[in-house]
């Protein structure tokens, strides 16, 4: 609050109840009518407004504006509630403005506005303050001067002199009001200040305010003395501390620190660390013991120093180069996966014959629930080594593989040597899960910081931002997991060693659920051989009918329900004896079935046929839909297709149309309908070329009136002219097309080379059937003697 002097004595007894006045509009301020002060007038209609009131009375109305950006307000952007105020003295100022002098005199509500130009002119009923005493105000009126004096002294920015003028006033309204005008609250508070009429009311409200701003001078006083007291603590330890120092060196006395130096020397010394960072970890250390203990550079520098001496420099796990004993455990863990385990022995043999090669980098590709990650596990175990997984779906942020320079506040070194720090040695087994979900953004893109990480030939000085000192990586067995391929950037999955692993058949899950899975849930449900058995018709029931994936992670699933239901029945002792899991059990205890065989009721119409696809969890069948009505020749296609499986349906309509008479149809039918092609599960995308031979054979059996084999499914590409050409993912197709009960299926005639893939008794149960022709794969799927008939009765047709 500024020491104004206010006009105890203001004329506002002497104004009339109602007054035709010149209207001001101000902004960013609320006029209260009890000071004397100056103001400065630019815009226009602002100083037509001073000029009408000079050539009457020198009274003017003040009101305030709502939106202090408006350069023109209206009736409808001013508050109806303002002050009459008496203009003292005006002085012209240079750029066409005035700075007048005004007294507040009495607070005014406008009644009606008069007019708008040239100058905003309102009729307003004038609101004196009373005169009167009332002595329940003398309480307010004391507390109010109290308050108002507290703030006085605790704002350094008050004059002293100030209190005089509180205390000097008896009138509670006038004092509330020279109170209000000089808080620093904001234009709409003020104005609702202005707007209280009854002073008692005004004074409540004006002390809930002090008190408020009364706390907040308070704290701010409280946190200056805070900072004031540390700065002085800080400067007389700083001073007593190099006294002390002083006093060591005069009596030969041993510093505190000086251990704890030795110590970090004597670590450095063990640690074994290279040349080159030793070197940089005794500068470090020099520079250490130059630093107060209080300064925020010596716990940056000690954290850097611990991190340096605890990585395992030189320490490394013995490799057991028993291949047999390998072999065993990799076994003992895991069902098949072969090729993985022939790679792990292979590296093993090498190592055995040359023990300073590098570390392999491998990829393990396949669907969910095959065992990538656990096969690391196992890896780790048959090589006597430690194992450390870091999982990388959903990183984005480079620093968490490379750490963050020792600049920033709370830095850290990143994922990678936090690992090897973890592991405590320079050989784990390193498991980069998920590598193929890798994400990047404007912080950088982390899967470019692998590719030092996973290249032989740079890993040995692999460079964290934060320890910015080469640590040596080749000693590292890497294993990343990836479920696809192809989102891995080309340059960090060149720099791997890709290995598929495809999903299981149902006599592998079978295999794999009575020799690992049944044990583990029946011992982690603490149940034993005599309370549960599972049956084989009990699992085939499980794969068939309530999972449909590539692994056996959902498997595992219903085996764990069904030891849960018989370990509730054996804990309410609703049971005694031995349960047997059988399919009917099954059922009882999962519901009703969730998957079905489809492809006999699927296919038992023309124009439908059965198809096979590779996804992400392993492969799948898929069935193309074709239906025809009367239109104008156009192809309408739906089901969420990608733009390589549309250009598929162009391709397959191209040809049959070019082939109509092959296939007994007669080409004007193309002009006359409309044919619309569908591929069911419409909310999954789907995209590719193997597609075409399916799509080809969906719309000739629509045309032909022929229905498709039921128990027949193909794959392959076709291009224009009708050749067939090869697809990949075969293995997992046919593995597919075999849980879902198809018999035949045709392949292009280049995929021969993938039948060895393929496990024996898969190939035992399955005819397959190879073309290198459209014309092939339609004889095949339709039949040629129905095919024959089609084009007899066309023949016949148009010779009648």
């Amino acid at each position: 609050m500024a020491p104004q002097k206010p006009t105890f004595e203001h004329p506002s007894g002497n104004l009339p109840g109602e007054l035709d006045l010149p209207i001001l509009a101000i902004r960013n301020t609320v006029i209260f009518p009890v000071l004397a002060f100056p103001i400065n007038i630019g815009r226009e209609k602002s100083l037509k407004a001073v000029e009408a009131c000079f050539k009457k009375d020198k009274l003017l109305g003040i009101v305030s504006q709502k939106d202090p950006s408006t350069e023109n307000p209206g009736h409808d952007d001013l508050y109806r509630m303002g002050t009459v105020v008496k203009i003292l003295k005006s002085v012209k100022m240079p750029g066409n403005k005035l700075n007048v002098i005004i007294q507040g005199l009495a607070r005014i509500g406008i009644r009606s506005w008069v007019a708008d130009s040239p100058y905003l002119r309102a009729e307003a009923d004038v609101y004196e303050e009373p005169s009167e005493h009332r002595p329940e105000l003398d309480s307010l009126l004391l507390t109010l001067r109290e308050l108002a004096q507290k703030i006085i002294d605790l704002s350094p920015h008050i004059p002293s002199e100030a209190g005089f003028l509180v205390r000097s006033i008896d009138n509670p309204g006038i004092l509330s009001d020279i109170v209000s005008s000089n808080l620093d609250i904001d234009v709409a508070e003020k104005q609702a200040l202005l707007e209280i009429l009854d002073p008692k009311e005004r004074i409540e409200r004006v002390l809930r305010l002090l008190i408020k701003e009364i706390h907040v001078l308070e704290i701010s006083n409280k946190i200056q003395t805070e900072v004031k007291g540390e700065m002085d603590k800080a400067q007389r330890e700083y001073f007593l501390r190099e006294q002390l120092k002083a006093i060591q060196k005069e009596l030969g006395d041993v510093d505190e620190r000086q251990e704890e130096f030795e110590e970090l020397r004597t670590a450095i010394k063990e640690a074994n660390m290279p040349e080159e960072v030793e070197k940089v970890a005794i500068k470090e250390l020099k520079r250490m013991t130059r630093m107060s203990p209080g300064a925020a550079e010596y716990t940056v520098s000690r954290t850097y120093l611990d991190w340096l001496v605890e990585l395992p420099w030189a320490k490394s796990t013995e490799d057991h180069h028993d291949i047999k004993t390998a072999e065993r455990i990799l076994d003992e863990d895991h069902y098949d996966l072969e090729k993985v385990k022939q790679r792990m022995v292979e590296f093993l043999a090498v190592r055995q014959l040359k023990p300073d090669m590098k570390g392999p980098i491998l990829c393990l590709v396949g669907p969910p629930g095959v065992g990538k990650t656990s096969l690391a596990t196992s890896v780790a175990r048959a090589l006597n080594r430690k194992l450390v997984r870091v999982s990388l779906g959903g990183v984005r942020d480079e620093a968490e593989v490379r750490g963050h320079r020792r600049t920033y506040i709370g830095s850290l070194p990143g994922k990678i040597i936090k690992s090897i720090k973890k592991a405590g040695t320079n050989n784990p087994v390193f498991v980069l899960d998920e590598i193929d979900k890798l994400g990047m953004d404007y912080r950088g893109d982390p899967s470019s910081a692998l590719l030092e990480v996973l290249d032989p030939e740079q890993n040995f000085s692999f460079m964290d931002h934060y320890l910015d000192v080469p640590f040596d990586l080749s000693k590292v067995l890497f294993i990343a997991t990836a479920n696809l391929a192809e989102p891995i950037p080309p340059a960090l999955r060149d720099r791997m060693e890709i290995l598929d692993i495809s999903g299981y058949t149902q006599e592998d899950k079978i295999k794999i659920a009575f020799d690992f899975l049944i044990p583990e849930m029946i011992d982690e449900h603490g149940l034993n051989d005599d309370l549960v058995e599972f049956t084989e018709d009990a699992i085939k029931v499980m794969i068939s009918s309530y999972t449909r994936e590539a692994g056996v992670r959902n498997l595992k699933r219903e085996i764990a329900a069904c030891c849960r239901w018989t370990a509730k029945q054996v804990a309410a002792e609703e049971i005694t004896g031995k349960t047997t899991i059988t399919p009917e059990k099954v059922e009882e205890i999962r519901g009703p079935v969730q998957f079905y065989q489809e492809v006999a009721e699927r296919t038992a119409v023309a124009g439908v046929a059965t198809g096979m696809a590779w996804t992400a969890a392993g492969g799948d069948i898929l069935f193309i839909e074709a239906t025809k009505f009367k239109g104008k020749g156009t192809m309408q296609l739906t089901g969420h297709l990608g733009d390589v499986m549309k250009e598929s349906v162009g391709v397959a309509r191209s040809y049959i149309r070019a082939s109509a008479s092959y296939l007994g149809v007669d080409e004007d039918l193309f002009e006359k309908i409309d044919i619309h092609v569908h591929v069911p599960s419409g909310s999954i995308p789907k995209d590719g070329p193997s597609a075409g031979t399916t799509i080809m054979t969906a719309i000739a059996s629509l045309l032909t009136g022929i229905k498709v084999d039921p128990t027949l499914s193909m794959t392959g590409e076709v291009t224009l002219r009708g050749a067939v050409l090869p697809v990949g993912g075969i293995k997992e197709k046919v593995l597919a097309a075999h849980r879902a009960g198809i018999r035949k299926v045709i392949l292009p005639d280049k995929n021969r080379k993938d039948l060895p893939e393929i496990p024996e008794e898969i190939k035992n149960d399955l005819e397959f059937l190879f073309c290198s022709r459209m014309e092939e794969v339609l004889d095949l799927a339709l039949g040629k003697e129905q095919l024959q008939e089609c084009r007899e009765k066309s023949q016949a047709a148009k010779a009648g």
